[in-house]
């Protein structure tokens, strides 16, 4: 007789050749050799396939009743599959089969932990029936350290975990139960249906699709089928125009994402989060800001949502509260360079606003168009040209903010330097300059004598004479 503990250390990559051989026993010699099934039963074992073991173990059992080590085998197994009734028959037939000492002693062990085991059942059973779903799930906690192959029990489990609201505890132990019950339709359902729940709608596609595998007229699944695959394509397709920077168009399918499914609150927060973005990067200040802040008042700690609004604080000139955004996303992700570059830039642009703002000086957005920026230039040049005022203290205050309206049009429609100016450096600033040197508008008002505020294209020309 060979012990399988030693069969294991032997076989190793050789199982196959060695079932092989196994099987020719029972072509070429006599198929009532249970040494024979015995000894492909324990290359079973070692190869971790006990279900294939089993009916090996029994056919040994039929042919050789008293063969008390294939019944302590099989009696682990059945118990590992929570057949409790049928372990425990084993092990009794053992202790009255003249058993080794060893084996006397194994079986009564067994018989000892079975009767626990259906003391547990019994009392896990008593728990579920009462809603006590905590203690159903301690007992059963205990039961499938030992039944490790009960799908009944797992489910069951799961069932508990559900009620207790931990749906992936729940789904890892409808997982085990699809794998070890034949065509369990039902745990791909519950496993997909959980898994939309929680808003992972492509894993509840993947899952649902393993059930249509097994029973393609299966109507509960076919429907939550149709379900996901729509709200799936609406997301991919959503996703799609993100990427190619439509952000109008995204925004319209993740409110079709949210009419398709009002019922589960994550694709609501989702769709919203996404649509936050969208705003954000399509310089709708005022909409993101909106939006996010409806994300951020369900989940505070959404860093998404935070650096969404951060940015359309920045375009609002709200560098306070972009800072605040900014800090607070990266207590959770601190490792994150998107985070730290844009507080970094939220804190020059505050320190920048406390002196001199070119959008300010001409009264347009951060995210004014060139055009809009030319346009504004314009008029202001044409209203606070000195020539314009008589007093002498007039006119020097108009020249200075002349001067000031010049060096905006300058920043701003000059695309590298105002890159520069949003990113927190004034080009015109000679402190922000290396090696010094002066404001180049800083200059005296005869230095722009004949200057012409309009002279940017157009058509339109405007010339001031001077005495």
């Amino acid at each position: 007789m060979v012990a399988p503990g030693s069969v294991t250390s032997r076989l190793g990559s050789v199982f196959p050749f060695l079932l092989v051989l196994v099987d020719l026993q029972y072509e070429d010699g006599d198929p009532d050799n249970y040494i024979a099934y015995y000894r492909r039963a324990t290359v079973f074992l070692a190869m971790g396939k006990s279900k294939a073991a089993l009916p090996d173990l029994t056919k040994v059992i039929e042919l050789k009743m008293d063969f008390t080590a294939a019944r302590l085998q099989r009696g682990h197994l059945l118990l590992k599959q929570g057949k409790l009734d049928e372990a425990e028959d084993d092990f009794k037939k053992v202790l009255k089969s003249n058993p080794s000492e060893n084996e006397e002693k194994e079986a009564q062990f067994q018989l000892v932990k079975s009767d626990e085991m259906q003391r547990l059942r019994s009392q896990a059973l008593d728990a579920f029936e009462s809603s006590d779903y905590t203690a159903a799930i301690t007992f059963l906690d205990k039961i499938l350290e030992v039944c490790v192959w009960d799908a009944e029990l797992r489910e069951l489990r799961a069932e508990c975990f559900i009620k207790e609201g931990e749906p992936r505890k729940a789904i890892s132990d409808l997982k085990a139960a699809s794998k070890l019950k034949n065509d369990n339709t039902e745990a791909f359902y519950k496993i997909s249906t959980l898994y939309y729940q929680l808003g992972d709608h492509e894993l509840s596609l993947s899952e649902v699709r393993e059930c249509l595998k097994l029973d393609q007229d299966h109507k509960r699944c076919f429907a939550h089928y149709k379900q996901v695959k729509k709200l799936n394509k609406l997301i991919e397709s959503a996703e799609e125009l993100i990427r190619d920077g439509r952000y109008t168009d995204a925004t319209s399918k993740y409110e079709s994402v949210m009419k398709t499914e009002p019922s589960v609150a994550e694709y609501t927060i989702r769709s919203k989060e996404r649509i936050c973005h969208c705003f954000s990067k399509d310089e709708k200040p005022v909409e993101a800001i909106r939006v996010c802040s409806e994300v951020l008042q369900t989940e505070p700690d959404n860093v998404n949502a935070l650096k969404d609004r951060a940015e359309a604080y920045l375009i609002e000139e709200m560098y306070d509260e972009a800072i605040q955004d900014y800090e607070t996303a990266q207590e959770h992700n601190e490792n994150d360079q998107q985070i730290r570059e844009g507080l970094e830039k939220a804190q020059r642009l505050l320190k920048q606003s406390q002196k001199r703002d070119y959008y300010k000086i001409l009264g347009v957005k951060r995210n004014a168009k060139k055009q809009e920026i030319i346009k504004a230039y314009r008029k202001l040049a044409l209203q606070w040209h000195p020539d314009n005022f008589q007093n002498e203290e007039e006119k020097k205050k108009a020249e200075k903010k002349f001067i000031d309206i010049a060096a905006a049009k300058e920043v701003l429609s000059d695309p590298e330097m105002r890159k520069k100016f949003d990113d927190g450096e004034d080009p015109l600033d000679a402190e922000s300059q290396q090696g010094g040197g002066g404001n180049p508008f800083h200059r005296s008002w005869n230095s722009w004598q004949g200057f012409n505020p309009f002279s940017s294209g157009g058509p339109f020309r405007f010339k001031f004479h001077f005495n």
